[in-house]
């Protein structure tokens, strides 16, 4: 169940965190960051929305089964 969550959660996840990182990075420049640049951010977002949404999803699904609510 944790794994399904995660797994539908990490795309539109990473998507806003990589949108999110794009966007400053352009204000801290004024123009749009290179291609190679927008690679790395999209690389860093892709991991941080791993490890956020297995964590999220593993703590959910705990919650929800146990019935502690």
């Amino acid at each position: 169940m944790s794994i399904a969550l995660a797994l539908a959660l990490f795309f539109p996840v990473r998507q806003l965190i990589w949108v999110m990182s794009v966007r400053r990075e352009q204000r801290k420049t004024g123009k749009l960051p290179a291609e190679e640049t927008m690679l790395t951010l999209k690389r860093r977002a892709s991991f941080t929305s791993g490890l956020l949404c297995l964590v999220f999803s593993a703590t959910y699904g705990g919650v929800i089964f146990s019935g502690n609510l």
